[in-house]
């Protein structure tokens, strides 16, 4: 069932999706060539706390999951597109991270997620950054009220099979509130006018997500979480949690 939040709750949306903008600030600040994974997430949740929020992700598990997820924010090196748990792998020279976290307050989730190179940044990882990133104001701009999740889909599809990029079917966006994931699935590629419709109390995370060897698959690891490119090459995944409203999109999750 989709549910449609009323201004007070999007408010409050609003301030779980400042917190969760700070946290990625932070950590982005912090990685740095050496920086154990774990260390950035060790710090993201003191972000969290210290604002009084929760962390969302941690303990998380959905009904295909083995295990609850162990980390406060997802940390996908290279070849990992999202779902990648921060452990002791110690960043290096010209790798692409994506660190997607998630916070709750007041019982109302934010979700977003960035992409970035840690020291020097590979030519072809800032195409693929660059694209991803436009992939998701151009998403966004799409989500007007009167128009349909397909509307979305779209636009982030259109950039990425241009770009000629892979996009994973299986993984989009979703529904946010209450519950990480909610009702409805928004995909990252797809036919406009199909779909639920935006109506205003809509909220979203709308997530593109470009595999750079221009191939869809993707596979899973054993630890029943990582989730990578099938062929090996590198991912970006980008993530912003919005409103519909009746002025239009209502971005809830920057500084």
């Amino acid at each position: 069932m989709i549910e449609l939040k009323t201004p007070t709750e999007i408010d409050v949306l609003r301030e779980a999706g400042r917190v969760v903008a700070q946290t990625l600030h932070a950590v982005r600040a912090h990685a740095g060539v050496g920086t154990p994974l774990r260390e950035l997430d060790e710090l993201a949740h003191a972000v969290i706390t210290d604002a009084g929020a929760q962390p969302v992700f941690l303990g998380y598990r959905p009904n295909w999951a083995p295990t609850p997820f162990p980390g406060v924010i997802c940390a996908s090196v290279n070849d990992a597109i999202v779902h990648g748990i921060p452990d002791d792998q110690r960043l290096a020279d010209g790798d692409l991270v994506s660190i997607d976290c998630g916070a709750r307050v007041q019982g109302w989730v934010g979700d977003a997620a960035i992409t970035f190179s840690v020291g020097t940044a590979h030519p072809t990882d800032v195409e693929l950054t660059e694209t991803t990133a436009q992939a998701l104001a151009e998403g966004i701009a799409a989500a007007q009220p009167g128009g349909r999740i397909g509307d979305i889909a779209r636009a982030i599809g259109v950039l990425g099979r241009t770009a000629g990029y892979g996009i994973p079917g299986p993984l989009g966006g979703h529904g946010v509130g209450r519950d990480m994931h909610e009702a409805p699935f928004v995909p990252n590629d797809g036919r406009p006018g199909r779909g639920a419709p935006l109506r205003p109390g809509l909220v979203l995370a709308i997530e593109p997500m470009f595999l750079a060897g221009g191939h869809d698959d993707i596979r899973t690891d054993e630890d029943g979480w990582t989730v990578r490119t099938g062929d090996g090459s590198r991912a970006a995944h980008v993530e912003h949690t919005i409103a519909i409203t009746d002025d239009g999109p209502r971005v809830l999750t920057t500084p």
